[in-house]
């Protein structure tokens, strides 16, 4: 790629715009260096189409039409195996399409790869954490409903929404402001093809960092069958068995990783189910754009 157009492509990567438009607001998640990181990786770059070498996560806040806010937010996770993010299809396109339903959309650009010394899902649960925080300490300031703030996952991004949603009970680092006032339990989860959250051994159940109870919040899960679907089928009986709330959509294909990518295969109506979940949990409330 000539020398111009890689450093367009990286300038868009970095900032995380994509299709979406600008952000209202752009902050970093900590007012220092992160809690854990002890050695430097390098600038950020794009490496087979994902930025990696993260070591100042961000949350960038984009609202829908005035007429159309629901004042629903929504925290993005793109995936990307805690080594990159997809930040396109699995993240400003998602933005893009919450948007368009009213739903404001945070894009959280996490920590990758993982950290040396940490468990692997360790510091992008510190930053989903953390995001979730400053979203709900932010309520007022970006006019959203402090009681329906929600967050969504991919792949490595779905086992860190999972791990958010199961461990509000216990922050995984030290408060570090008045931001860490505000309440780490989103009010909702949407796992797409989430990653990392069964034993790879083959075992049976999730992994002791999920931590499913009565009080883990409702939860969609989206998966193919030709997929490692386990992870999602756990979930969801974990989720039954506590009693809470849960919906799963398992497509019989659509491999790992489709995110946004347009299709007329049956996959690739995923949105419409997560827009008739919530609008049937009463998430988006009446008079919310149609999907």
């Amino acid at each position: 790629m000539p020398r111009m157009l890689l450093a367009i492509a990286c300038l868009w990567m970095l900032c995380g715009t994509g299709l979406a438009g600008e952000p209202v607001a752009t902050m970093n998640l900590w007012p220092g260096k992160p809690p854990g990181d002890t050695t430097e990786i390098g600038p950020e770059k794009v490496v087979r189409g994902m930025l990696t070498n993260v070591s100042t996560p961000t949350i960038a806040v984009y609202k829908p039409q005035k007429e159309k806010d629901t004042h629903v937010a929504i925290v993005v996770a793109p995936g990307g195996g805690f080594t990159g993010l997809a930040m396109e299809h699995e993240g400003t396109q998602v933005v893009d399409w919450l948007n368009s339903i009213g739903v404001t959309g945070v894009l959280l650009k996490y920590r990758v790869p993982n950290r040396p010394g940490m468990p692997r899902y360790m510091a992008a649960m510190q930053d989903g954490q953390r995001a979730l925080s400053i979203v709900r300490s932010k309520a007022s300031d970006w006019d959203i409903d402090p009681n329906r703030i929600g967050i969504i996952g991919f792949s490595a991004g779905g086992q860190l929404a999972a791990d958010v949603e199961t461990n509000f009970d216990k922050r995984v680092y030290d408060p570090v402001d008045d931001m860490d006032k505000g309440q780490t339990r989103p009010d909702f989860a949407i796992l797409v093809y989430p990653g990392g959250i069964a034993p790879r051994d083959g075992s049976v159940g999730l992994t002791p960092d999920v931590r499913v109870t009565s009080q883990t919040p409702p939860t969609i899960l989206i998966v193919a069958d030709n997929d490692r679907s386990e992870n999602s089928v756990y979930m969801y009986l974990a989720l039954k068995k506590a009693k809470v709330p849960a919906e799963m959509h398992v497509y019989g294909e659509g491999g790992h990783g489709f995110g946004m990518h347009k299709t007329d295969a049956p996959h690739g109506t995923w949105t419409r189910r997560v827009d008739d979940w919530m609008r049937m949990r009463g998430i988006l409330g009446p008079g919310a754009p149609a999907n």
